[in-house]
């Protein structure tokens, strides 16, 4: 299938840091690029869409301009070193396209953007051969890598592309000063379209102003309107021309003549297929639109054996439930405050600002400071501090989780995301940590990890712990999950569940070994004892709730049967595995003892990052028969 829009009609342009403006040929030819690369952006991050793989299409839309004019001095000049440094990964689809236009790729490799197995993952993740020179990691996280490139090539300008959302994280103020301490030659390209996730940062945190905060570090700030081409191409000359780290400051509206999209938050994510649709019939690319009305095939859905055809995200659920609980509080903002990272559509606290406004903060691009503010309100009896954010992050607050429990602090932290389902943002977003926050002294500690089965679970989980004291980290993935039923075909978490701290439970019966689980595994090996027991082999299955706690009696009917398998996604380096392997062995049990977990970088996609982990049902169902000889 060959790419709807012909890219060779590209012209790569060289300037001169001698030359203070575009030539009349220059601009012309500078424009039609822009239009091309921004109407390619639209296409294949639409097309993504249609696929369901999501796509992020404004944000690299918004730096076309940007990153064509600085590449046109990487192809004249030497002196400049040739990355495009981005600390905002999800403006992936730009690099993509750069590597195509630059000779890295064919044009149709871009029809499988964000597609399993095709090396177009969410977020940059370095891979030479293909035309990616560096990995992005988490936003905001990249500028002081920049500055150690500016000291391994004192030769060399080197250019980084930002903007008010990823400026918003802490580490960029350490590398500002850092830059200026040193002199380094590095000149920052920041996208400052008014727009992040959930909102406008000039609304959500008035006083944040990136021209005024980084003069303040030292640098020297250039200011230019984005897309008037002139003047954004005289500021890059001048930055380059400077001594010393330079910041261009780009003023421009999110997705600019994007209808639908532009100037809003939504215009961070995908674009919608439809509005695509209408933004390349006004542009005229006709093939491109009969590309993105075709319907894609849909995987067929798999049928799970002792769970429902139903399902429901915890990740939403966590708001609403919350929302619940607050209800039956009399002025819970006198109790209760919830701090959002800019991420509420994604871990359900947008619930609890809809409907209980008065406890809500949006804290804006900000995990460390934003957990640590929760946990001030909660290091008082009676007060509780809840925080939301992806569970990848959490390794970032590995410090703030440590001060809060030397404060005696109550927080509720919601971590989604967690594990590698539905993750097409790929590894620098897999959430497999988990227990880096059960990091407290066990003298006193009161630290609790807990990763529902399902939304009901969950349900049951947050009405017994909200209140109590101490931290609490409460864990969903991404993807929804379906209902767990017990063996007379009936919810097990529903009516008359009681969930009961620091227990596990049996899910089924077994005389021939267990399976360990949790989470958005449970059901999958769920399905793989019941396909087992229909050819004889009784293997049970333990759903553990509370990560972090030995419950002894279940160890012992673990630890008592033929064989104990435990199976997550969390990494197979720090997760239950390595701990309940342990667990059984002070005790004096020596059952065949295996575990599964994540183990190798993800390959994009949807569904199918567990099974290319090894943890598919087949895979499962192998390493059961594989302990059971052995």
């Amino acid at each position: 299938m060959k790419f709807p829009i012909d890219l060779s009609t590209y012209q790569p342009l060289r300037f001169s840091v001698a030359q203070e403006s575009l030539t009349t040929e220059q601009r012309a030819t500078l424009l039609a690029n822009i239009n091309l690369v921004r109407d390619s952006l639209v296409f294949f991050t639409a097309l993504a869409n249609s696929k369901g793989l999501g796509g992020h299409t404004g944000g690299a839309y918004d730096i076309v301009p940007e990153l064509l004019i600085v590449d046109g001095f990487m192809k004249g000049s030497d002196a400049c070193y040739p990355v495009y440094f981005d600390e905002a990964g999800h403006r992936v689809a730009i690099q993509y396209i750069m590597a195509v236009l630059n000779g890295y790729k064919e044009p149709e490799a871009l029809l499988h953007y964000r597609e399993f197995g095709k090396g177009f993952y969410g977020h940059p993740e370095r891979n030479e051969a293909d035309g990616i020179f560096f990995s992005s990691g988490r936003l905001g996280h990249l500028w002081s890598h920049v500055n150690g490139v500016a000291e391994a090539n004192p030769g060399k300008t080197v250019f980084m592309f930002g903007s008010d959302g990823s400026q918003q994280e802490g580490d960029d103020a350490e590398a500002a000063r850092y830059a200026v301490a040193r002199s380094l030659n590095v000149k920052l390209l920041l996208d400052d379209n008014d727009v992040t996730i959930a909102g406008h940062p000039s609304s959500y945190m008035q006083g944040y102003d990136l021209a005024r905060t980084l003069g303040g570090q030292g640098l020297a700030v250039h200011t230019s309107a984005g897309e008037d081409i002139d003047l954004l191409f005289a500021s890059i000359r001048q930055a380059i021309a400077a001594k010393g780290p330079v910041a261009v400051v780009i003023k421009r509206k999110m997705a600019p003549g994007v209808v639908g999209i532009e100037g809003l938050p939504k215009g961070h994510d995908v674009i919608p297929v439809a509005m695509a649709v209408d933004y390349l019939t006004a542009k005229g690319h006709t093939a491109a639109v009969a590309m993105l009305k075709q319907v894609p095939a849909k995987a067929e859905k798999i049928v799970y054996l002792g769970s429902t055809a139903e399902s429901a995200k915890n990740r939403d659920e966590f708001g609403k439930i919350v929302c619940d609980i607050l209800k039956t509080m009399e002025n819970p903002a006198a109790k209760v405050l919830v701090v959002d990272s800019d991420l509420e559509g994604s871990c359900g606290l947008h619930h609890i600002r809809k409907n209980c406004p008065e406890v809500y903060i949006h804290g804006g691009i900000m995990e460390r400071n934003n957990f640590s503010v929760a946990a001030g309100f909660g290091s008082a009896p009676g007060k509780q501090g809840i925080v939301g954010t992806f569970a990848a992050f959490q390794e970032m607050v590995i410090s703030e989780i440590t001060m809060a429990r030397l404060n005696q602090a109550n927080v509720l932290a919601h971590f989604s995301h967690s594990g590698v389902d539905d993750m097409a943002d790929n590894t620098c977003h897999f959430g497999i940590n988990n227990f880096f926050a059960d990091n407290g002294l066990a003298e006193h500690d009161q630290t609790r990890l807990y990763f529902p089965a399902d939304a009901l679970q969950l349900k049951a989980i947050l009405t017994k712990v909200f209140h109590d004291p101490g931290l609490r980290f409460v864990y969903s993935t991404r993807s929804g999950t379906p209902f767990i039923l017990d063996e007379k075909g009936e919810k097990c978490f529903g009516e008359g569940y009681v969930f009961s701290p620091d227990k596990d439970e049996v899910i089924r019966h077994g005389r021939d070994g267990y399976i360990v689980s949790y989470g958005e595994m449970l059901y999958r090996c769920l399905h793989v004892v019941e396909l087992l027991k229909e050819t004889g082999i009784d293997l049970g299955l333990i759903n553990k709730p509370v990560l972090n706690v030995v419950d002894e009696a279940m160890l012992a009917t673990a630890g008592t049967s033929p064989m104990v398998l435990v199976v997550e996604t969390q990494n197979s380096k720090t997760g239950l595995g390595i701990r309940y392997g342990s667990w059984l062995l002070e005790r004096g049990y020596a059952p065949k003892y295996g575990h599964m977990g994540t183990w190798k970088d993800g390959a994009g996609g949807l569904s199918e990052q567990i099974p290319y982990q090894g943890m598919g049902i087949e895979a499962i169902r192998d390493k059961v028969m594989q302990m059971l000889k052995g």
